[in-house]
Parts: structure tokens; C-alpha cells; sequence
């Protein structure tokens, strides 16, 4: 789970792709809502797919 920083100074704290500075729940969202993950990646470049991945495991890892 290195790719997922948290930092009280950035973003209060929220949990961002590291090296990237994307919210890893606007990934969730995203998918949640029907965009693929083929989608995901086009819309936003910076991403990939263990990008995706780890915002997946993250998320079913969190409370």
C-alpha cells in the first residue's frame, strides 16, 4: 500500500495516489457510479491500473 500516502498537511488528511496527488476515493466514485476501469484510465492518464487496484483494496480494507 505504498502508493497510497496520508498526510495531515495535504488535503486534511485524505488518502491520495502517491506521486500523483488524486484522491483515491474520486476512483471509487468513479467506478461506483458504472465508468469502467478502462474508462477511469482514459479520462485521467496520470492513473494506472495499480493505481486503481490499490484504491480497490484500500477501500474494502477501510472501516
Amino acid at each position: 500500500m505504498d502508493r497510497i500516502v496520508i498526510n495531515p498537511a495535504i488535503l486534511m488528511g485524505k488518502p491520495i495516489i502517491k506521486a500523483r496527488g488524486f484522491l483515491f476515493y474520486l476512483i471509487i466514485e468513479f467506478l461506483a457510479n458504472g465508468l469502467t476501469e478502462e474508462e477511469v484510465l482514459n479520462e485521467y492518464p496520470e492513473l494506472n491500473k495499480a493505481d486503481i487496484k490499490v484504491a480497490l483494496l484500500l477501500r474494502f480494507k477501510m472501516p
